[in-house]
């Protein structure tokens, strides 16, 4: 025991991890160059963002990992690839800057500097002749390269893959866009001679509707103090997490990406990838495939306008007794009664200071009348439409046929607002919640005709939910009152920022539209400007930048 005591107080660790640190650093023993010889791998950490703290605890507790791993992997035979890099580009630099004075590229570099020695002494198996830093332009400039790519793309669902958006346009010369199994923000419809007839900008207006990067109204977290949209994780209670500034729930034109257009390959791709069960059903619940029936409810007062919505329990149709609206829906506006309005628009003020995340989290009940009736487009009643934050705009089309017998949060709603709940399925109490069960024996279905759609009145009595699921989309399709379709809960993703300290857009405008810069012409490089603020008219601190024109 002495004996152990001893050799370890005579560790020296600060002279001996130093002294071989120093002769890895010489022998470039963890330099990685291509072998055809042996079979190669590549572990790849999240890279840190360089703040002015350096690193913390989180930051070792996932290095060391995977570090293992790696030196694991590299005595098992292997050709290790281990990189590190830095996510340097963000709004803490920037806000720093501000506050001092200094540019966000020197108070990044010292910040790397500083990262750098203290991974150092860790002693990491990093490759450093291959760092990232984000903020570089001999980085962004694939990212950059990238964006263009996906600018100047299509998804197609036949291939399931991206093609050239040139080939799309020869489609439209030709038939236009009928038949086309594409991916498409809203579903249009024209013809070759349409195409042919528009201008320009008509057409780069439709073409933006099947860009995988595309630009379009987004509902995000705007800090007017901040100048910025926020993340979820940025916001807190109303407040930005950084300053405490007020956040509100604005809808402003954003960049985004298609992702939504490869939810199925992300699913079809779970199985072919070594991640446990319980990550690929977490990835499978993220992504949220179901099956279901869209349709439309005609608005009662205005002709031709209808909400539509989609479901996965048609079969509940008659046990519809109101219909809901995210707070940001296009509806609201279209719909709203004066009797009604100022009532809602306090209620909308109200929602704006909340993120998505938070309202999901709540359980509390919280809604308004619109004063606007829809008909329910099987039995022909009449139902009222009410708005209220528990639904999201971003999922489905922002609007829900209620069910409260078979749904806790259309229960807890109706019950808040005294509002009629019928069960629909044999032996069902209701009485204290919803019945959620997706299994048992319809009933409450009427038996005699109650729509002008059809003479033969959809009865479902008797029936399991299963079989009246697959009558209940069969009838919709058979009648025209809307169609079977498959939804995912996976939504594009935002790409955008109205900040300084992030690579630019390559991207130009001519009237108004975007077109991509050339690619001889990469890296888009940031501009000097005098003040990392947004402009006095709102517009984003490269706004302020002089003489910064692209010239084909």
């Amino acid at each position: 025991m002495r004996l152990v005591l001893k050799i370890f107080m005579d560790y020296n660790f600060k002279e001996i991890e130093k002294k071989w640190q120093a002769q890895w650093v010489a022998d470039k023993t963890y330099q990685v160059d291509i072998d055809a010889n042996k079979p190669k791998f590549y572990v790849l950490d999240m890279f840190p963002y360089p703040s002015g703290a350096g690193l913390h605890v989180g930051h070792p507790l996932g290095y060391i990992a995977s570090d293992i791993y790696a030196r694991y992997k590299r005595l098992k035979g292997f050709n290790v690839l281990h990189p590190m890099g830095y996510d340097a580009y963000g709004l803490p630099a920037e806000q720093y800057a501000i506050q001092t004075g200094q540019h966000p590229d020197v108070t990044t570099e010292q910040n790397i500097s500083r990262y750098r020695e203290q991974l150092d002494k860790i002693g990491f198996s990093f490759d450093w002749n291959r760092e990232v830093r984000t903020c570089d332009p001999d980085f962004y400039r694939w990212t950059q390269w990238a964006f263009i790519l996906m600018f100047n793309s299509y998804y197609c669902y036949q291939a399931k893959q991206a093609r050239p958006i040139a080939e799309l346009i020869e489609c439209f010369e030709i038939q236009g866009n009928k038949g086309l199994d594409i991916a498409q923000t809203e579903e249009l419809h024209f013809t070759a001679a349409d195409w042919l007839s528009w201008d320009e900008r008509r057409q780069q207006e439709t073409l933006m509707n099947y860009r995988i990067a595309y630009l379009a109204e987004t509902n995000v977290n705007w800090c007017p103090q901040l100048g910025t949209v926020l993340a979820n994780d940025e916001v807190s209670e109303g407040l930005s997490v950084r300053g405490g500034y007020p956040v509100e729930q604005r809808k402003m034109k954003q960049w985004s990406l298609r992702v939504s257009a490869y939810a199925q390959r992300l699913l079809d791709g779970l199985e072919t990838i070594e991640w446990t069960d319980s990550l690929k059903e977490t990835q499978r619940n993220w992504i949220g495939r179901s099956e279901g029936a869209e349709m439309e409810f005609p608005i009662v007062t205005l002709k031709d306008v209808s909400i539509k919505i989609f479901t996965t329990r048609a079969d509940t149709i008659y046990g519809v007794t109101f219909m809901v609206l995210a707070p940001e829906s296009e509806y609201v506006t279209q719909l709203v009664t004066a009797e009604q309005k100022a009532e809602v628009d306090a209620y909308l003020d109200a929602t704006k200071k909340r993120t998505e995340r938070e309202r999901i989290a709540d359980r509390k009940v919280t809604g308004v009348f619109s004063g606007s009736y829809a008909l329910n487009p099987v039995s022909s009643t009449q139902i009222p439409i009410w708005i209220s934050d528990y639904v999201l705009a971003g999922y489905g089309t922002g609007a829900i046929m209620a069910v409260p017998a078979h749904d806790s949060r259309d229960y807890a709603f109706a019950k808040h607002f005294n509002l009629p709940i019928i069960p629909l399925i044999e032996g069902a109490d209701i009485s204290k919640e919803s019945f959620d069960a997706k299994d048992g024996i319809m009933m409450n279905s009427p038996e005699k005709k109650c729509s002008p759609h059809n003479d033969t009145p959809l009865i479902l009595n008797g029936l399991t939910v299963k079989e009246a699921i697959a009558k209940t989309k069969k009838y919709i399709e058979d009648n025209g009152l809307g169609k079977v379709k498959i939804n995912y809960r996976l939504r594009d993703a935002i790409f955008s920022r109205q900040r300084y300290w992030g690579e630019p857009f390559p991207i130009y405008y001519k009237d108004g539209m975007p077109y991509a810069v050339l690619e001889k012409d990469l890296p888009i490089e940031l501009p000097e400007v005098d003040k990392f603020l947004p402009t006095e008219t709102g517009e984003p601190p490269l706004g302020r930048a002089k003489n910064w024109d692209y010239q084909m």
